[in-house]
């Protein structure tokens, strides 16, 4: 995975035998890795002082788990997403750029649907549409639901008191009061084919658990379930948003609900496919 983003020139200048270790443990952009990693160990100093170097077993230690293939995001305890500092943890799956078309989506329909919308994300992993919902929807009420409790507890954190996390499979944790009255129902649901996990990154394939991972044969078996669900939920005019790729945008589509007007939405920029479909009123 690529520097989850700092500015440019803005950290320290890393030991070049740093640089070296990571390049050589295959890291592309050893060198920002490396300053983002060093900020991280003096983070960790007792002393206030931001300047007081860390102590040096610090630094190891995060270096150790970077050059053994954790993730640099988990390493670092954040990932950058569309302008928030996400909170994340080694077991968790890391938000990735291309999801920023599903939380951009989100947040314009949210704001269309008027001053309250109720804004559900499903398969949340650390709930990174909810939380730019919560930011950039005044009013909203945002929910958010995860099979994982390990990832639930990140989302937790990554809402700040602004948003309920739920725990159980797809809706089932929703509140049954929301029924019928979900403006914006969205997920970022597994859709890797059962069989491409194993050449997946190993970022991914060995650090990042398989049920956030795996869509099922085809890699829409999550999508399907989740599609059939959303007639019990959204309401008339509201919408259904699902990640997907290009290649598979055809099958999500159609599981959509039928008789619900469906768009694809890309996004050239970060690579990000979405489903859109809309209860007719």
């Amino acid at each position: 995975m690529t520097p989850p983003g700092a500015p440019a020139g803005t950290g320290p200048v890393p030991p070049p035998a740093l640089v070296a270790r990571l390049r050589a443990a295959g890291c592309v952009f050893a060198e920002e890795e490396a300053s983002l990693l060093v900020t991280a160990a003096q983070g960790r100093a007792q002393d206030a002082d931001r300047h007081v170097p860390a102590p040096p077993d610090a630094l190891e230690e995060l270096v150790a788990r970077r050059v053994t293939g954790e993730p640099l995001e988990t390493v670092l305890g954040w990932v950058a997403f569309a302008g928030l500092r996400l909170g994340v943890g080694p077991g968790v799956f890391v938000p990735r750029r291309r999801t920023e078309l599903l939380a951009r989506t989100a947040v314009a329909l949210a704001r269309a649907a008027g001053p309250s919308p109720v804004v559900v994300e499903a398969c949340c992993g650390v709930a990174p549409v909810a939380a730019l919902v919560v930011r950039d929807v005044p009013g909203a009420d945002v929910h958010a639901a995860d099979l994982d409790p390990v990832a639930v507890a990140w989302a937790t954190r990554n809402l700040h008191g602004r948003g309920h996390a739920w725990t159980g499979d797809l809706l089932d944790p929703v509140p049954e009061a929301l029924r019928l009255h979900v403006d914006v129902l969205v997920a970022n649901a597994p859709y890797v084919p059962h069989d491409a996990i194993a050449v997946m990154p190993p970022e991914a394939r060995d650090h990042e658990p398989h049920v956030a991972l795996d869509g099922g044969p085809d890699g829409v078996d999550v999508h399907r379930r989740l599609l059939a669900l959303a007639p019990g939920w959204v309401r008339p005019g509201g919408h259904v948003l699902v990640e997907t790729s290009a290649r598979q945008a055809p099958l999500t589509r159609a599981a959509c609900p039928p008789g619900w007007p469906v768009e694809v939405l890309h996004d050239d920029d970060v690579d990000g496919t979405v489903v859109v479909a809309r209860r007719p009123t």
